[in-house]
């Protein structure tokens, strides 16, 4: 490779690390936007959500087949090739993260205008959102910095998440009789689910950070026993 052609491909290689990482405060956003929709049962700001899901989508592709187009006009060497390889995986965990944005969004109508909220429940989830949200900048942080101890990390920030997550499924199936009440105690605790998952596919991109850096690549000690991601 070129002196001329090396340089063009490191320039298009950090540009599309910063599409894909632009990716994560866009899906930041909408997770902003969904939680605060989610406390105030707000239920147009949870169809905005749902429709800005395009944003997220349009930046997957674009991150997607700029890399394909970099990889058939040039052959990095081993530590850009790493870069290509963990950037297709970021921008997927990406575009997982705004996928499980759209699930809360869509269930916030369920329970109508005035759903039989409980306190306890809520303000949970509402610390599972901060979580989740402090774990997805934290990840971006981590690959920016290619600082591997910060991308370990993220796993003592799962294991809040994960706690907080059983919880809410403790508290929901003994929420009492009223149907009303129950319907929308179980909505939270997919609310819950789709919260944990954005934290999993955080740690994800943790440990794609931690492969550039090594060239090894080993899965961090997820605290979530769930099979997939």
């Amino acid at each position: 490779m070129g002196d001329r052609t090396r340089l063009h491909f490191q320039e298009e290689l950090a540009r599309l690390e910063e599409a894909a990482l632009g990716g994560v405060d866009i899906v930041r956003g909408q997770l902003e936007r969904v939680m605060e929709a989610l406390e105030h049962q707000d239920i147009e700001l949870a169809q905005i959500v749902i429709h800005d899901d395009d944003r997220v989508d349009g930046r997957y592709l674009e991150v997607h087949q700029g890399i394909l187009s970099l990889l058939a006009l040039q052959a990095p060497v081993a530590g850009d090739l790493r870069v290509v390889a963990a950037l297709l995986h970021v921008i997927k965990h990406v575009e997982r993260m705004g996928d499980q944005c759209v699930n809360i969004a869509k269930l916030i109508p369920l329970s109508g205008h005035e759903p039989p909220v409980r306190e306890e429940i809520l303000e949970m989830l509402l610390r599972m959102g901060r979580a989740a949200r402090s774990e997805m900048m934290q990840s971006r942080s981590a690959f920016v910095a290619r600082d591997v101890a910060l991308a370990a990390d993220l796993v003592r920030q799962d294991r809040e998440i994960n706690r907080l997550n059983r919880e809410i499924f403790r508290l929901a199936i003994h929420v009492g009789d009223d149907p009303d009440t129950r319907e929308w105690a179980m909505h939270m605790t997919m609310v819950a689910r789709a919260l944990e998952r954005i934290g999993d596919n955080a740690v994800d991109i943790g440990e794609q950070c931690a492969f550039v850096v090594t060239g090894l690549f080993r899965e961090f000690d997820h605290p979530s026993t769930a099979p997939s991601r």
